[in-house]
């Protein structure tokens, strides 16, 4: 009979032995690691056309496109954000799927393409070597937190040279910054996209004035490096 009254109370012990073995060994497990949300740029929408040229004989010059470069903290794939000046961080569980630089390879040949200012819009892997060169650097790609909305602002520096003797015919920075829906990296990436769409059409109107004004003695047929 004692035993038959003392059976409950060690069932119910030995349901507790076994809770508190299984947290035991549940708080030695590894804590699963948060994955990377991976966001792009994406494509140019709304570029101008080229102005008409002076003269219909004057032939319009091969555009030779460098990589882009980034200044330093904005090199990596980090979504940077800044709320205090002149301090860059970034955002933990978000990544661009490639860094800014690279991902503005395809943006700015077809924003380039797009005006029809040029006889050929060419990367270097083309082995033309242009008449123009555009060297064009990332100098800021950044969600700004300022105590109310935030912002995003895209810089970039453009500099269009004499491909033949390397003079530099000018250089231009352009700016845009445009309000983000939510503060948070989706909202700063879809004003990113928009900031980086309006640069891109700076630009290419920029480059297309260069090309009109471009002297025509100076512009050859495409050209390949010897």
């Amino acid at each position: 009979m004692n035993n038959l009254i003392l059976w409950p109370s060690r069932l119910r012990c030995a349901a507790v032995l076994l809770a508190l073995f299984a947290t035991g060994c549940s708080s030695l497990l590894p804590k699963p690691v948060a994955t990377p949300t991976f966001y792009t740029l994406d494509g140019v929408r709304d570029t101008r056309p080229a102005p008409p040229r002076a003269a219909a004989s004057n032939p319009a010059p091969t555009l030779l496109v460098n990589p882009s470069h980034a200044a330093p903290g904005f090199d990596s794939q980090h979504i940077v954000y800044v709320r205090v000046a002149h301090q860059l961080e970034h955002f933990a569980h978000s990544e661009w799927v490639d860094t800014p630089a690279r991902m503005l390879a395809p943006l700015m040949m077809a924003a380039l393409e797009g005006t029809g200012a040029f006889r050929a819009v060419v990367p270097p892997a083309s082995g033309i070597a242009g008449d123009l060169r555009l060297d064009t650097e990332v100098l800021r790609l950044q969600q700004e937190f300022g105590g109310g909305p935030s912002s995003v602002r895209f810089t970039l520096r453009a500099t269009l040279a004499d491909n033949a003797t390397r003079r530099v015919i000018s250089s231009r920075e352009f700016d845009a910054s445009v309000g983000a829906g939510s503060n948070d990296p989706y909202g700063g990436v879809v004003a990113a996209n928009r900031a980086v769409q309006q640069v891109m059409q700076q630009l290419a109107s920029y480059c297309s004035e260069e090309a009109v004004r471009w002297p025509a003695g100076l512009v050859n047929a495409v050209r390949r490096p010897p």
